[in-house]
Protein backbone atom coordinates (compact mmCIF):
# COMPACT_ATOMS: atom_id res chain seq x y z
CA UNK A 1 0.00 0.00 0.00
CA UNK A 2 1.34 3.13 -0.50
CA UNK A 3 0.98 3.19 3.67
CA UNK A 4 -1.73 0.35 1.91
CA UNK A 5 -1.09 0.50 -1.47
CA UNK A 6 1.68 -2.18 -2.77
CA UNK A 7 3.33 0.65 -3.96
CA UNK A 8 3.98 2.40 -0.89
CA UNK A 9 3.52 5.69 0.60
CA UNK A 10 1.95 8.88 0.59
CA UNK A 11 2.55 12.04 -1.08
CA UNK A 12 2.98 15.68 -0.38
CA UNK A 13 3.44 18.45 -1.92
CA UNK A 14 5.78 20.52 -0.44
CA UNK A 15 7.90 23.40 0.04
CA UNK A 16 7.85 26.10 -2.42
CA UNK A 17 11.34 28.61 -3.69
CA UNK A 18 10.54 31.75 -4.62
CA UNK A 19 11.83 32.84 -7.85
CA UNK A 20 14.20 35.44 -8.27
CA UNK A 21 13.28 39.32 -9.45
CA UNK A 22 10.79 39.39 -12.22
CA UNK A 23 10.07 36.04 -12.52
CA UNK A 24 8.46 35.86 -9.18
CA UNK A 25 5.28 37.59 -10.68
CA UNK A 26 4.64 35.02 -13.58
CA UNK A 27 6.12 31.44 -11.45
CA UNK A 28 5.30 29.63 -8.38
CA UNK A 29 7.06 26.34 -7.38
CA UNK A 30 5.29 24.08 -5.86
CA UNK A 31 7.91 21.38 -4.87
CA UNK A 32 5.68 17.69 -4.54
CA UNK A 33 6.12 15.24 -2.14
CA UNK A 34 4.97 11.94 -3.22
CA UNK A 35 5.05 9.64 -0.52
CA UNK A 36 6.36 6.33 -2.15
CA UNK A 37 7.15 3.65 0.40
CA UNK A 38 8.88 0.90 -2.95
CA UNK A 39 10.38 2.92 -6.01
CA UNK A 40 9.24 1.73 -9.56
CA UNK A 41 6.32 3.07 -11.95
CA UNK A 42 4.85 4.83 -9.80
CA UNK A 43 7.47 7.70 -9.49
CA UNK A 44 7.84 7.24 -13.18
CA UNK A 45 3.64 7.90 -13.35
CA UNK A 46 4.42 10.82 -11.20
CA UNK A 47 6.76 12.47 -12.84
CA UNK A 48 5.19 12.10 -16.19
CA UNK A 49 1.83 13.96 -14.47
CA UNK A 50 4.19 16.98 -13.62
CA UNK A 51 5.97 17.10 -17.06
CA UNK A 52 2.94 17.16 -18.88
CA UNK A 53 1.10 19.92 -15.82
CA UNK A 54 3.83 22.07 -16.45
CA UNK A 55 3.78 22.07 -20.34
CA UNK A 56 0.14 23.01 -19.91
CA UNK A 57 0.57 25.44 -17.67
CA UNK A 58 4.65 27.19 -17.65
CA UNK A 59 3.97 30.04 -15.28
CA UNK A 60 3.63 26.56 -12.56
CA UNK A 61 6.59 24.31 -11.92
CA UNK A 62 5.75 21.39 -10.22
CA UNK A 63 9.00 19.55 -8.62
CA UNK A 64 7.89 15.94 -7.26
CA UNK A 65 9.82 14.73 -4.47
CA UNK A 66 9.18 11.07 -3.22
CA UNK A 67 8.79 11.06 1.00
CA UNK A 68 8.39 7.56 2.09
CA UNK A 69 5.30 5.69 3.05
CA UNK A 70 2.19 8.04 4.51
CA UNK A 71 3.62 8.29 7.89
CA UNK A 72 7.13 9.41 7.13
CA UNK A 73 5.70 12.14 5.16
CA UNK A 74 2.46 13.31 7.40
CA UNK A 75 5.59 13.65 10.05
CA UNK A 76 8.17 15.89 7.50
CA UNK A 77 5.11 17.58 6.52
CA UNK A 78 4.36 18.77 9.86
CA UNK A 79 7.88 19.36 10.58
CA UNK A 80 7.90 21.14 8.08
CA UNK A 81 4.87 23.25 8.60
CA UNK A 82 6.21 24.14 12.61
CA UNK A 83 9.47 25.15 11.14
CA UNK A 84 8.03 27.68 8.58
CA UNK A 85 8.52 26.06 5.41
CA UNK A 86 5.53 23.30 4.83
CA UNK A 87 4.38 21.60 1.73
CA UNK A 88 2.70 24.00 -0.54
CA UNK A 89 0.05 20.79 -1.26
CA UNK A 90 0.71 17.20 0.16
CA UNK A 91 -1.17 14.13 -0.81
CA UNK A 92 -1.88 12.43 2.74
CA UNK A 93 -4.00 9.71 4.43
CA UNK A 94 -7.41 10.87 3.99
CA UNK A 95 -7.45 10.27 7.92
CA UNK A 96 -5.22 12.80 9.08
CA UNK A 97 -7.44 15.67 8.06
CA UNK A 98 -8.43 15.93 11.65
CA UNK A 99 -4.87 16.52 12.82
CA UNK A 100 -4.13 18.72 9.73
CA UNK A 101 -7.13 21.08 10.94
CA UNK A 102 -5.79 21.31 14.36
CA UNK A 103 -2.56 21.73 13.50
CA UNK A 104 -3.60 24.85 11.44
CA UNK A 105 -1.73 23.65 8.69
CA UNK A 106 -3.96 23.48 5.44
CA UNK A 107 -7.02 25.74 4.22
CA UNK A 108 -10.15 24.42 2.64
CA UNK A 109 -11.00 24.16 -0.95
CA UNK A 110 -14.06 26.17 -1.19
CA UNK A 111 -12.34 29.27 -0.80
CA UNK A 112 -11.08 28.40 -4.38
CA UNK A 113 -13.92 27.57 -6.06
CA UNK A 114 -15.20 29.90 -7.57
CA UNK A 115 -16.54 29.07 -11.13
CA UNK A 116 -19.11 26.67 -12.57
CA UNK A 117 -16.63 24.43 -13.45
CA UNK A 118 -14.60 24.32 -10.64
CA UNK A 119 -18.22 23.85 -8.74
CA UNK A 120 -18.85 20.88 -11.22
CA UNK A 121 -15.64 19.39 -10.56
CA UNK A 122 -15.64 19.38 -6.77
CA UNK A 123 -19.48 17.89 -6.55
CA UNK A 124 -17.95 15.29 -9.18
CA UNK A 125 -15.81 12.81 -6.49
CA UNK A 126 -18.00 9.57 -5.30
CA UNK A 127 -19.96 10.34 -1.87
CA UNK A 128 -18.09 7.71 -0.07
CA UNK A 129 -14.46 9.67 -0.89
CA UNK A 130 -15.65 12.49 0.76
CA UNK A 131 -17.09 11.18 4.20
CA UNK A 132 -12.82 11.67 4.68
CA UNK A 133 -12.59 14.93 3.01
CA UNK A 134 -15.33 17.08 4.76
CA UNK A 135 -16.20 18.03 7.72
CA UNK A 136 -17.54 21.35 9.39
CA UNK A 137 -19.41 21.87 6.20
CA UNK A 138 -16.04 22.15 4.64
CA UNK A 139 -14.20 20.97 2.03
CA UNK A 140 -10.75 19.79 3.58
CA UNK A 141 -9.16 16.98 1.34
CA UNK A 142 -9.53 16.02 -3.04
CA UNK A 143 -9.68 12.25 -3.24
CA UNK A 144 -6.49 11.36 -5.47
CA UNK A 145 -5.23 7.70 -4.83
CA UNK A 146 -8.27 5.93 -2.86
CA UNK A 147 -9.29 2.50 -2.08
CA UNK A 148 -11.28 -0.09 -0.86
CA UNK A 149 -10.52 -3.26 0.84
CA UNK A 150 -11.48 -6.17 -1.67
CA UNK A 151 -11.40 -10.15 -1.55
CA UNK A 152 -9.29 -11.56 -4.02
CA UNK A 153 -9.13 -15.60 -4.75
CA UNK A 154 -7.16 -18.19 -6.58
CA UNK A 155 -9.56 -19.74 -9.18
CA UNK A 156 -7.68 -22.95 -9.80
CA UNK A 157 -7.39 -23.61 -6.11
CA UNK A 158 -11.37 -23.27 -5.57
CA UNK A 159 -11.48 -26.00 -8.01
CA UNK A 160 -9.30 -28.36 -6.62
CA UNK A 161 -11.32 -28.29 -3.81
CA UNK A 162 -14.20 -28.57 -5.60
CA UNK A 163 -15.62 -25.19 -5.31
CA UNK A 164 -17.19 -22.96 -7.96
CA UNK A 165 -13.94 -21.17 -9.05
CA UNK A 166 -16.70 -18.09 -10.35
CA UNK A 167 -18.38 -17.97 -7.07
CA UNK A 168 -16.38 -15.89 -3.90
CA UNK A 169 -18.16 -16.15 -0.29
CA UNK A 170 -20.75 -14.30 0.31
CA UNK A 171 -21.12 -13.97 3.86
CA UNK A 172 -18.99 -14.79 6.87
CA UNK A 173 -20.24 -18.71 6.91
CA UNK A 174 -19.34 -19.36 3.70
CA UNK A 175 -16.22 -17.08 3.70
CA UNK A 176 -15.27 -19.75 6.73
CA UNK A 177 -16.72 -22.88 5.27
CA UNK A 178 -14.34 -22.08 2.32
CA UNK A 179 -11.59 -21.63 4.44
CA UNK A 180 -11.97 -24.69 5.79
CA UNK A 181 -12.68 -26.83 2.32
CA UNK A 182 -9.15 -24.67 0.79
CA UNK A 183 -6.87 -25.63 4.07
CA UNK A 184 -4.54 -28.58 2.89
CA UNK A 185 -2.24 -30.13 5.65
CA UNK A 186 0.59 -32.67 5.13
CA UNK A 187 0.92 -36.15 7.00
CA UNK A 188 2.51 -34.63 9.81
CA UNK A 189 -0.39 -32.18 10.27
CA UNK A 190 1.61 -29.17 9.31
CA UNK A 191 -0.69 -26.53 7.47
CA UNK A 192 0.91 -26.31 3.51
CA UNK A 193 -1.98 -24.46 2.48
CA UNK A 194 -4.09 -21.67 4.32
CA UNK A 195 -8.10 -21.13 3.41
CA UNK A 196 -7.87 -17.09 3.73
CA UNK A 197 -5.78 -14.44 5.14
CA UNK A 198 -6.37 -11.04 6.77
CA UNK A 199 -3.14 -9.25 7.38
CA UNK A 200 -2.76 -8.04 10.74
CA UNK A 201 0.44 -5.68 10.39
CA UNK A 202 0.68 -1.91 9.43
CA UNK A 203 -2.93 -0.77 9.79
CA UNK A 204 -4.62 -3.33 11.59
CA UNK A 205 -7.31 -0.96 12.24
CA UNK A 206 -7.97 -0.89 8.64
CA UNK A 207 -8.86 -4.30 7.62
CA UNK A 208 -10.66 -4.71 11.07
CA UNK A 209 -13.40 -2.12 9.89
CA UNK A 210 -14.19 -4.18 7.15
CA UNK A 211 -15.38 -6.79 9.74
CA UNK A 212 -16.56 -4.31 12.19
CA UNK A 213 -19.00 -2.78 8.82
CA UNK A 214 -19.79 -5.73 8.18
CA UNK A 215 -21.45 -6.83 11.59
CA UNK A 216 -23.10 -3.36 11.17
CA UNK A 217 -20.35 -1.27 14.17
CA UNK A 218 -19.26 2.35 13.89
CA UNK A 219 -15.64 2.51 15.09
CA UNK A 220 -16.29 6.46 15.95
CA UNK A 221 -18.36 9.32 15.07
CA UNK A 222 -18.06 11.63 12.53
CA UNK A 223 -17.30 14.43 14.48
CA UNK A 224 -14.02 12.59 14.85
CA UNK A 225 -14.19 13.16 18.22
CA UNK A 226 -15.76 8.99 20.49
CA UNK A 227 -15.06 6.44 19.60
CA UNK A 228 -16.64 2.49 19.96
CA UNK A 229 -14.17 -0.04 20.31
CA UNK A 230 -16.00 -1.74 23.18
CA UNK A 231 -19.19 -2.04 21.77
CA UNK A 232 -20.83 -5.61 21.59
CA UNK A 233 -20.43 -5.68 17.40
CA UNK A 234 -17.11 -4.63 17.28
CA UNK A 235 -16.22 -7.38 19.47
CA UNK A 236 -18.15 -9.69 17.47
CA UNK A 237 -16.01 -8.67 14.66
CA UNK A 238 -12.88 -9.55 16.68
CA UNK A 239 -13.94 -12.41 17.83
CA UNK A 240 -14.44 -13.92 13.95
CA UNK A 241 -11.26 -12.80 13.33
CA UNK A 242 -9.55 -14.70 16.13
CA UNK A 243 -11.90 -18.18 15.74
CA UNK A 244 -9.94 -18.09 12.01
CA UNK A 245 -6.72 -18.62 12.96
CA UNK A 246 -7.36 -19.90 17.38
CA UNK A 247 -10.62 -22.13 16.32
CA UNK A 248 -10.68 -23.10 12.82
CA UNK A 249 -7.56 -22.83 12.15
CA UNK A 250 -7.90 -21.66 8.54
CA UNK A 251 -6.28 -18.43 8.46
CA UNK A 252 -2.39 -17.83 9.68
CA UNK A 253 -1.83 -17.97 13.36
CA UNK A 254 -0.44 -14.39 15.30
CA UNK A 255 0.33 -11.73 13.60
CA UNK A 256 0.52 -11.93 9.32
CA UNK A 257 2.24 -9.09 7.55
CA UNK A 258 0.95 -6.46 5.21
CA UNK A 259 3.47 -6.40 2.77
CA UNK A 260 3.97 -10.43 1.86
CA UNK A 261 0.45 -11.54 1.88
CA UNK A 262 0.11 -10.59 -1.89
CA UNK A 263 3.74 -12.64 -2.74
CA UNK A 264 1.86 -15.36 -0.35
CA UNK A 265 -1.04 -15.54 -2.24
CA UNK A 266 1.03 -15.18 -5.86
CA UNK A 267 3.01 -18.43 -4.16
CA UNK A 268 -0.07 -20.82 -3.39
CA UNK A 269 0.23 -20.20 0.42
CA UNK A 270 -2.92 -19.22 0.56
CA UNK A 271 -6.01 -19.37 -1.41
CA UNK A 272 -7.61 -16.47 -0.22
CA UNK A 273 -6.99 -12.44 0.95
CA UNK A 274 -8.21 -9.32 1.95
CA UNK A 275 -6.28 -6.74 1.09
CA UNK A 276 -6.45 -3.10 -0.80
CA UNK A 277 -7.73 -2.55 -4.68
CA UNK A 278 -4.27 -0.65 -4.65
CA UNK A 279 -3.03 -3.99 -5.03
CA UNK A 280 -5.33 -4.83 -8.41
CA UNK A 281 -2.41 -4.44 -11.01
CA UNK A 282 0.17 -6.27 -8.81
CA UNK A 283 -2.13 -9.31 -8.52
CA UNK A 284 -2.92 -8.80 -12.51
CA UNK A 285 0.92 -8.66 -13.07
CA UNK A 286 2.20 -11.59 -10.93
CA UNK A 287 -0.19 -13.94 -10.24
CA UNK A 288 -0.08 -16.95 -12.69
CA UNK A 289 -3.10 -18.57 -12.52
CA UNK A 290 -6.60 -17.29 -12.80
CA UNK A 291 -8.32 -15.51 -10.04
CA UNK A 292 -11.23 -13.28 -8.91
CA UNK A 293 -11.98 -10.15 -7.18
CA UNK A 294 -15.15 -9.39 -5.63
CA UNK A 295 -16.67 -7.66 -2.16
CA UNK A 296 -15.77 -8.26 0.83
CA UNK A 297 -18.52 -11.32 1.99
CA UNK A 298 -21.15 -9.90 4.00
CA UNK A 299 -22.34 -10.90 7.75
CA UNK A 300 -25.33 -8.21 8.72
CA UNK A 301 -24.46 -6.03 5.92
CA UNK A 302 -21.81 -5.91 3.14
CA UNK A 303 -19.10 -2.86 3.07
CA UNK A 304 -15.75 -2.20 3.86
CA UNK A 305 -13.97 1.16 4.93
CA UNK A 306 -12.05 3.67 2.13
CA UNK A 307 -8.94 4.18 2.16
CA UNK A 308 -5.97 5.80 0.66
CA UNK A 309 -4.40 9.57 0.07
CA UNK A 310 -6.13 13.01 -0.34
CA UNK A 311 -4.83 16.41 -1.66
CA UNK A 312 -4.30 19.32 0.72
CA UNK A 313 -3.16 22.50 0.40
CA UNK A 314 -0.72 24.35 3.11
CA UNK A 315 -1.99 27.27 5.26
CA UNK A 316 1.64 29.03 5.40
CA UNK A 317 1.76 29.04 1.67
CA UNK A 318 1.12 32.16 -0.56
CA UNK A 319 -1.81 32.99 -2.18
CA UNK A 320 -0.15 32.95 -5.24
CA UNK A 321 1.32 29.35 -4.11
CA UNK A 322 -2.24 28.18 -2.80
CA UNK A 323 -3.81 28.90 -6.38
CA UNK A 324 -1.26 27.00 -8.05
CA UNK A 325 -1.55 24.41 -6.42
CA UNK A 326 -5.31 24.10 -6.43
CA UNK A 327 -5.07 24.34 -10.65
CA UNK A 328 -2.67 21.26 -10.20
CA UNK A 329 -5.01 19.03 -8.19
CA UNK A 330 -7.96 20.16 -10.27
CA UNK A 331 -5.78 19.00 -13.36
CA UNK A 332 -5.28 15.84 -12.45
CA UNK A 333 -8.16 14.53 -11.22
CA UNK A 334 -10.04 15.40 -14.10
CA UNK A 335 -12.01 12.36 -15.43
CA UNK A 336 -9.43 11.06 -18.21
CA UNK A 337 -6.16 11.29 -15.82
CA UNK A 338 -8.10 10.15 -12.73
CA UNK A 339 -8.79 7.29 -15.18
CA UNK A 340 -6.14 6.48 -16.30
CA UNK A 341 -4.58 6.60 -12.76
CA UNK A 342 -6.36 4.01 -11.96
CA UNK A 343 -5.63 1.77 -14.79
CA UNK A 344 -1.84 2.43 -14.26
CA UNK A 345 -2.26 1.31 -10.64
CA UNK A 346 -5.06 -0.06 -9.12
CA UNK A 347 -6.57 2.48 -7.23
CA UNK A 348 -10.05 3.51 -7.34
CA UNK A 349 -10.97 6.42 -10.00
CA UNK A 350 -12.78 9.27 -7.88
CA UNK A 351 -15.72 10.14 -9.89
CA UNK A 352 -17.76 8.82 -11.83
CA UNK A 353 -17.10 10.79 -14.59
CA UNK A 354 -14.02 8.93 -15.09
CA UNK A 355 -15.75 5.63 -15.11
CA UNK A 356 -17.59 7.14 -18.09
CA UNK A 357 -14.59 7.85 -20.04
CA UNK A 358 -13.56 5.81 -23.47
CA UNK A 359 -10.32 4.47 -21.75
CA UNK A 360 -11.99 3.43 -18.72
CA UNK A 361 -14.77 1.74 -19.85
CA UNK A 362 -12.86 -0.53 -22.42
CA UNK A 363 -10.77 -1.42 -19.61
CA UNK A 364 -13.72 -2.39 -17.41
CA UNK A 365 -14.81 -4.66 -20.58
CA UNK A 366 -11.26 -6.38 -20.84
CA UNK A 367 -10.83 -6.46 -16.62
CA UNK A 368 -14.08 -6.91 -15.29
CA UNK A 369 -12.46 -6.86 -11.89
CA UNK A 370 -11.56 -3.24 -12.30
CA UNK A 371 -15.23 -2.42 -11.40
CA UNK A 372 -15.40 -4.29 -8.25
CA UNK A 373 -13.78 -1.63 -5.67
CA UNK A 374 -16.63 1.36 -7.64
CA UNK A 375 -19.42 -1.18 -6.89
CA UNK A 376 -18.51 -1.63 -3.48
CA UNK A 377 -18.43 1.88 -3.14
CA UNK A 378 -22.07 1.50 -2.35
CA UNK A 379 -21.36 0.12 0.93
CA UNK A 380 -18.66 1.90 1.92
CA UNK A 381 -17.85 4.18 5.28
CA UNK A 382 -15.41 6.65 6.30
CA UNK A 383 -12.19 4.84 7.61
CA UNK A 384 -11.44 5.84 11.28
CA UNK A 385 -9.98 9.23 11.41
CA UNK A 386 -10.58 11.48 14.67
CA UNK A 387 -8.30 14.19 16.86
CA UNK A 388 -4.87 12.90 17.25
CA UNK A 389 -5.58 10.09 14.99
CA UNK A 390 -2.67 8.33 15.33
CA UNK A 391 -2.69 7.92 18.76
CA UNK A 392 -6.12 6.97 19.07
CA UNK A 393 -5.76 4.15 15.99
CA UNK A 394 -2.66 2.97 17.44
CA UNK A 395 -4.79 2.01 20.94
CA UNK A 396 -7.29 0.09 18.45
CA UNK A 397 -4.15 -1.49 16.71
CA UNK A 398 -2.88 -2.49 20.24
CA UNK A 399 -6.01 -4.34 20.99
CA UNK A 400 -6.40 -6.10 17.99
CA UNK A 401 -2.72 -7.29 17.80
CA UNK A 402 -3.25 -8.21 22.01
CA UNK A 403 -6.09 -10.67 20.66
CA UNK A 404 -5.07 -11.94 17.53
CA UNK A 405 -1.54 -13.03 19.48
CA UNK A 406 -3.64 -14.14 22.13
CA UNK A 407 -2.52 -12.51 25.07
CA UNK A 408 -6.28 -10.64 25.88
CA UNK A 409 -9.43 -11.88 25.23
CA UNK A 410 -11.37 -9.54 22.87
CA UNK A 411 -13.59 -8.01 24.44
CA UNK A 412 -10.83 -7.17 27.54
CA UNK A 413 -8.54 -5.82 24.42
CA UNK A 414 -11.32 -3.58 23.16
CA UNK A 415 -12.20 -2.17 26.32
CA UNK A 416 -8.79 -1.52 27.05
CA UNK A 417 -8.88 0.41 24.02
CA UNK A 418 -11.67 2.29 24.37
CA UNK A 419 -10.62 3.17 27.83
CA UNK A 420 -7.12 4.92 26.07
CA UNK A 421 -8.68 6.26 22.99
CA UNK A 422 -11.41 8.09 25.69
CA UNK A 423 -8.61 9.75 27.95
CA UNK A 424 -7.27 11.28 24.23
CA UNK A 425 -10.46 12.28 23.39
CA UNK A 426 -12.14 13.93 25.99
CA UNK A 427 -10.67 17.06 25.58
CA UNK A 428 -11.95 17.54 21.93
CA UNK A 429 -15.52 17.29 23.41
Amino acid sequence: MDRREFMGGAAALAGSVALPGVARAQASEISFFYPVAVGGPITKLIDTYAADFEKANPSIKVKPIYAGTYQETIVKALTAHKSGTPPVTSVLLSTDMFTLIDEEAIVPFDDFVKTEDDKKWLAGFYPGFMQNSQTGGKTWGIPFQRSTIVLYWNKELFKEAGLDPEKPPQNWAEHLEFAQKLTKRDASGNVTQWGTQIPSSGFPYWLFQALTTEADALLMNQAGDTTYYDKPGVVEALQYWIDLSQKHKVHPPGIVEWGTTPKDFFEKKVAMIWTTTGNLTNVRSNAKFPFGVAMLPAHKRRGSPTGGGNFYISKKATPAQQQAAFQFIKWITQPERAAQWSIDTGYVAVSKAAYETEAMKKYVVEFPPAAVARDQLEFAVAELSTHENQRVTKALNDGLQAALTGTKPAQKAMEDAQVEAERILKPYR
